[in-house]
């Protein structure tokens, strides 16, 4: 497995096609308003219908944080309004989707397998061996940017969807302009990817704290009952249940962890299964991941902030998954140890299959096994963290906000 050090972390030495997408970004204007945004998305769909226009106030905080920041670069802004024009769009084709097939609601969604646990926990890797299992649906990335087709377009000559061409078009970009995303966090089309980007749509989830610096944003969305905006998620995920049928789904998401009332009311015979790593291996890895996509959408990357930021919110998503933790049904939760996990990975699969109640079969298993072979881990090569180099703090000082959580789950401790 081939190391990887950043050594630039705080003072970027930059690519070539790095400073020519920052000096594109400078030359371009961009009209961060909520008019811009949903005349875009109009323009590229041919429709005029958002539905319930609550959307606008919730998009316009998020526009607004964005514009009065002086640090975000012109690329940074671009890349910003292009994800809220993506979304917008979606907003309209759903809507239309909706009214000409209002029997999508009635969809049935049955008892799916929702895997709840810390970002950087081993959530991804292992929604990706469940989704191998051909009997579940997942959702791969390609389809959660772009839910539903555009019915003005076709597939190409060679029936690959345009969606995905897309996808694998974004995904190229960013391991060009940020070549060590692929070994931190993969964003190929096929990967299985959060649910939670259904919410896009709705602008109403924690994704924009991991895109910029959105303090007010996060204000907001802890202040505000997210129910409503699950209620949408499911909605989409019917939809892509009427498109695409399997027996159950299985989910993810490292927000759900503080979401736990409004995913249970949404979804309330799902088996949920809890995985658990040392916050501070979480908190470093967080914060090297976002401070290093700084390096274009900032100005300068402060280092500290992301440590700072990222350290509070993980202790807010570990309060709220303590506080709430009684509503976990007995019986379909199962917690899974991040250090048991990565010594037994087969082991830990099997557990959650008696969970939820389902035969790990021959088929299955093979699968899977196909999966792993072909996705091995640090096949990108493996990131070194460093708190004390590269964010000047001791780990001890990091793991004194997570004292309760560490009490209560016998997590490996990683970062001495």
């Amino acid at each position: 497995m081939t190391e990887i050090r950043i050594d630039d972390l705080a003072q970027p030495v930059l690519s070539d096609l790095q400073r020519m997408g920052l000096e594109y970004g400078e030359a371009k204007a961009t009209d961060l308003s909520v008019d811009a945004v949903c005349a875009a998305a109009a323009a590229r769909t041919g429709l005029d219908d958002f539905g319930p226009d609550d959307f606008r106030d919730r998009l316009g905080l998020q526009l607004e944080e964005m514009a009065a920041d002086p640090e975000r670069t012109g690329l940074g802004r671009m890349l910003f309004f292009g994800d809220c024009v993506r979304y917008a769009a979606n907003r309209l084709l759903i809507h239309d989707l909706l009214r000409r097939h209002p029997e999508i609601r009635d969809v049935a969604l049955p008892a799916p397998v929702i895997v709840v646990g810390l970002p950087r926990s081993g959530t991804t890797h292992l929604v990706n061996l469940l989704a191998a299992d051909t009997r579940f649906r997942s959702m791969p990335l390609w389809e959660s940017y772009e839910p539903v087709p555009d019915p003005n377009e076709a597939p190409s000559a060679d029936g690959v969807d345009p969606r995905w061409s897309r996808c694998q078009a974004t995904w190229e970009s960013m391991q060009a302009g940020a070549p060590l995303v692929a070994a931190m966090h993969p964003m190929a089309p096929d990967h299985v990817h959060e649910e939670i980007e259904l919410m896009g749509p709705d602008f109403s989830n924690y994704n924009p704290e991991w895109v910029a610096r959105t303090p007010r944003w996060r204000d907001h969305y802890l202040a505000h009952d997210q129910t409503p905006h699950y209620a949408y998620m499911r909605t989409v995920l019917q939809i892509l249940q009427w498109y695409r049928p399997r027996e159950r789904w299985v989910l993810k998401s490292p927000q759900h962890l503080e979401q736990l009332g409004p995913l249970l009311a949404t979804f309330p015979d799902a088996t949920i299964v809890v995985t658990h790593r040392d916050p501070v291996a979480v908190v470093q890895s967080t914060a090297t991941m976002l401070a290093y996509g700084a390096r274009t959408l900032y100005r300068s990357v402060r280092p500290e902030w992301y440590r700072d930021y990222w350290t509070d919110r993980i202790g807010r998503l570990l309060d709220a998954s303590l506080r709430d933790r009684h509503r976990l049904p007995a019986g379909r939760t199962i917690d899974v140890l991040f250090h048991e996990y990565m010594a037994d990975e087969m082991g830990t699969l099997q557990r959650v299959y008696d969970t939820a109640g389902i035969e790990l079969s021959a088929t299955a298993r093979a699968e899977i096994e196909a999966y792993r072979a072909a996705h091995p881990r640090g096949k990108d090569g493996q990131v070194v963290y460093d708190l004390r180099r590269d964010f000047g703090v001791e780990p001890a000082a990091v793991r004194s906000r997570f004292t309760e959580y560490v009490e209560r789950f016998p997590v490996r401790i990683e970062v001495q």
